[in-house]
C-alpha cells in the first residue's frame, strides 16, 4: 500500500470515528456494514472506536422460537424511550443453510420504532455462526456504544437450548419462556437455565403460567450454589405491556447487584470472548485459504472418503502450514500409559 493510500485510509477512519462519536446515524450504519462485510478498514475503525466504548449496558433477550421475544423487545424499547433514553437494538435472524439468506423479520415487528431517531435497529443474519448470534454482533454493539446508545438490546435468533453465546456479550440475559410448551422443564433446562439472569414468562395470560413458574423454581432449587444470584421470574404480556415495568426493575436490580466484582468478572469474560472470536475467525480464514478452492476441497474430501489419507494427518499438515505444532507434538499425554 502506498503512503498516499495509507494516509487517505487513516483520514477516512478518523473522520468516521468523529461522526460516530457525535452520534451520526449514517456514519454508524456505515461502520456496522463494514464490520458485517469484513471491509478492509473495519478493523482499523473498530480499534479507533474501542476507547469510546464500555459505557452502555447491554440486555440479551433469548429463548425458544415463538416465545414473543421481538414483541417483548419492542415493549422494552417503548419503555426506555419513554424515559428519554437512546436505545440500540441488534436483532439476529437465522440464515438459510441453503441460500444463505435471512428474512430479518424482527425489524417488521419493531416497525413502530423504526423512524425514531433515538432508536437504532440493526437486523443481522447469523451467516452460519452458532450460539444464537451473528459473527459481528459484538462489533455492531461496540459501534452503537460509541454512538451513545444505552441500553443496547441484543435479541438472539431463538434456536433453543444451545443459544448461550449471548451471556458472553450481555450484562443481563433475559430468557423468555411461554406456558403451554408441554414438557416445560425439557424446554428450558439445558443451557438456557445457566444463561438466565432474569426469567420472563411471556404470554402470561395463557393457562399454565403457574405450572411454568413452578418448574423454573424446581430447577433453580437444584443449584448447589445458594449464594449465587437467583434469577427472578417475571410474568409479562408483551402485546399489552403488562409486566414490562416489573421486567425492567428486575434487569436494573441484577445490574445494580453486579456493579461490583461480579460485573467486572463478566466484563473480563466478555472481552476475552471477543478476543478469542477474533483470533478464531482469523485462523479459520487462513485455513480456508490453505484448503484451496472448491475443486481442491472436493478433491481432498474424496481422498478422505477413499481412505488415501486421514483427517488427523491433514489437520497436522494444516497446523504446520500455519506455524503450529502437529496434534501429536503438543505434549498432550492423554491416552498414553504412565
Amino acid at each position: 500500500m502506498s503512503s498516499a493510500q495509507a494516509a487517505s485510509d487513516a483520514a477516512t477512519v478518523t473522520g468516521l470515528v468523529e461522526r460516530i462519536v457525535a452520534g451520526e446515524t449514517r456514519a454508524g450504519a456505515r461502520a456496522m456494514r463494514w464490520a458485517d462485510d469484513e471491509h478492509r478498514l473495519s478493523v482499523p475503525l473498530l480499534k479507533a472506536l474501542f476507547p469510546h466504548t464500555g459505557k452502555a449496558k447491554t440486555i440479551g433477550i433469548t429463548g425458544n422460537p415463538g416465545s414473543g421475544k421481538s414483541t417483548l423487545t419492542a415493549a422494552l424499547i417503548a419503555h426506555f424511550r419513554a424515559q428519554g433514553r437512546r436505545v440500540g437494538i441488534v436483532a439476529v435472524d437465522p440464515s438459510s443453510p441453503f441460500s444463505g439468506g435471512a428474512i430479518l423479520g424482527d425489524r417488521i415487528r419493531m416497525n413502530a420504532h423504526a423512524t425514531d431517531p433515538d432508536t437504532f435497529i440493526r437486523s443481522m443474519a447469523t451467516r452460519g455462526h452458532l450460539g444464537g448470534l451473528s459473527r459481528s454482533t459484538h462489533d455492531v454493539v461496540a459501534v452503537m456504544d460509541a454512538m451513545g446508545f444505552d441500553p443496547i438490546i441484543i435479541e438472539t435468533v431463538g434456536v433453543g437450548q444451545d443459544e448461550v453465546e449471548v451471556i458472553k456479550l450481555a450484562h443481563t440475559s433475559v430468557v423468555v419462556v411461554v406456558p403451554g410448551l408441554g414438557d416445560d422443564i425439557q424446554a428450558i433446562k439445558a443451557g438456557l437455565l445457566e444463561v438466565a439472569d432474569v426469567f420472563a414468562i411471556n404470554k402470561a395470560d395463557r393457562e399454565g403460567v403457574e405450572h411454568t413458574a413452578r418448574d423454573i423454581r424446581v430447577l433453580q432449587s437444584l443449584d448447589p450454589d445458594k449464594a449465587r444470584w437467583r434469577p427472578p421470574i417475571v410474568r409479562t404480556v408483551a402485546t399489552t405491556g403488562s409486566g414490562v415495568q416489573e421486567l425492567v426493575d428486575a434487569i436494573a436490580s441484577h445490574q445494580a447487584r453486579h456493579e461490583t466484582e461480579a460485573l467486572q468478572q463478566r466484563a473480563r469474560q466478555r472481552e476475552t470472548h471477543i478476543l478469542e472470536q477474533r483470533v478464531v475467525g482469523a485462523l479459520l480464514a487462513h485455513v480456508q485459504q490453505l484448503l484451496g478452492d472448491e475443486s481442491e476441497q472436493r478433491s481432498l474430501a474424496q481422498r478422505l472418503v477413499d481412505r488415501e489419507t486421514d483427517p488427523y494427518s491433514e489437520a497436522d499438515r494444516l497446523l504446520k502450514s500455519l506455524g503450529f505444532s502437529a496434534l501429536d507434538e503438543t505434549g498432550d499425554t492423554r491416552g498414553t500409559d504412565s
